[in-house]
């Protein structure tokens, strides 16, 4: 659920099966399920995010090119809400 997104994200520790994504202008850590990485939705986000930033951040996760709101729209489609 977003809620546990936003918990783990408090933690700098990413558990096992869970990938770091750093999303927006303030950067805004969120812990995300590596599922996430198959959904067509989310793949779209990855391509963006390749093209602007590369995928390699400083922090060890990857930063995505959205805002807050359109990423928590795509987490709250993803998890079927």
């Amino acid at each position: 659920s977003f809620a546990a997104c936003q918990a783990a994200s408090k933690s700098l520790e990413v558990p096992k099966g869970y990938l770091a994504v750093y999303i927006g202008e303030k950067q805004k850590r969120f812990v995300i399920p590596i599922f996430y990485l198959n959904q067509s939705l989310f793949q779209d986000l990855l391509i963006q995010a390749e093209e602007e930033f590369g995928y390699d951040h400083p922090m060890g996760g990857l930063t995505i090119p959205c805002s807050e709101d359109v990423f928590q729209h795509i987490i709250s489609h993803l998890n079927g809400q």
